[in-house]
């Protein structure tokens, strides 16, 4: 009999992506749901949890499962609202991932793999430097600080239990259904609205949902990706504008791109109090893929002018329902 995937995070964006290609490929799948949410696909086994955290019980749960995809978090949000932002991202993203890893290694579970972020490599390159995976990790906000102890606890508890465990970061990831500011720049593109965007010339790597999924399942079985970081993008970096280029072709949109200089628009969103906004818009951030390539045989098999086409074509159809 085949051992079942064990997935988290099954009613997210990726998460969704990830689940919808395991029952395609007709794996054997169990996956924890909040009391509430549902999935409509019978051939699922469900378990009704109340949270993933350093309490949540899993016992029972991993019997002939081989491997753990962890894909739930607490993600990172702007203007959070906690607190304590960062025990508040400890509780999910560290304690919790720690121990469902500990009971999954003590079932018997093969491998663990991570869905970790490219924030833990920090907030931003130059236009001519790019991330690697084992460079010295430099996470500034609560949730990149968060997903690195996640990493290094996880790491240590390969040494200490013999599970292998798999760390997958992604840079910013779209695709059908994707929301906050991608679907935003859509939505401006398509109602033809002027952007300030047309002459910023920073460069930004980016991964579609179906490229992040494709070298998910190449990590389910290559020995190969045992106890590594990968990086993963669609390997094609772009600047804000190029981007916005292509998404309004993807939409059969003109793009309606005013060539304003990138200091004004910093400079607005400074006195305006959005430097966050800037920083995503105008700086860079690009990573190294190398190593995913090399050591796995890996290349992202869709490109991104593929990706935006089906992104655009989910994202018209969707207003139109």
């Amino acid at each position: 009999m085949s051992r079942s995937i064990f997935l988290t995070g099954a009613t997210g964006f990726v998460g969704k992506a990830i689940l919808s290609r395991l029952v395609r490929e007709n794996y054997a799948v169990i996956t924890p749901l909040r009391k509430g949410s549902d999935i409509p696909a019978d051939c699922i086994k469900k378990i009704n949890i109340d949270a993933i955290d350093g309490s949540t019980d899993w016992q029972g749960s991993f019997a002939d499962v081989d491997v753990v995809i962890h894909s739930a978090a607490r993600v990172h949000v702007m203007n959070d609202t906690a607190v304590d932002p960062l025990a508040a991202f400890r509780q999910i993203n560290v304690e919790g991932t720690l121990n469902l890893a500990r009971q999954a290694a003590a079932a018997g579970v093969r491998r663990f793999i991570f869905i970790s972020s490219i924030k833990v490599n920090g907030e931003g390159t130059s236009r001519d430097t790019a991330y690697s995976p084992d460079a010295v990790s430099a996470p500034v906000d609560p949730y990149g600080i968060s997903k690195k102890e996640a990493e290094e606890g996880l790491q240590a508890l390969a040494v200490e239990t013999g599970m292998d465990v798999v760390i997958i970061r992604p840079v910013l990831v779209y695709g059908p259904g994707v929301k906050a500011n991608f679907r935003n720049m859509m939505q401006w593109l398509d109602k033809g609205v002027p952007l300030p965007f047309g002459a910023i010339h920073n460069s930004r790597s980016l991964v579609a949902v179906d490229n992040l999924v494709d070298l998910i399942f190449v990590c389910i079985r290559h020995p190969a990706a045992a106890n590594q970081i990968f990086l993963v993008s669609d390997g094609e970096d772009l600047s804000t504008t190029q981007l916005l280029k292509k998404m309004a072709l993807a939409l059969d949109r003109p793009p309606r791109l005013l060539p304003v200089p990138a200091w004004i628009f910093k400079f607005g969103a400074a006195v305006l109090g959005r430097k966050d906004i800037s920083n995503r818009l105008c700086g860079s951030l690009r990573v190294d893929i190398t190593k995913t390539r090399a050591l796995l045989g890996w290349s992202p098999p869709v490109s991104v002018s593929e990706a935006l086409k089906v992104t655009a074509q989910h994202f018209r159809e969707s207003r139109i329902k």
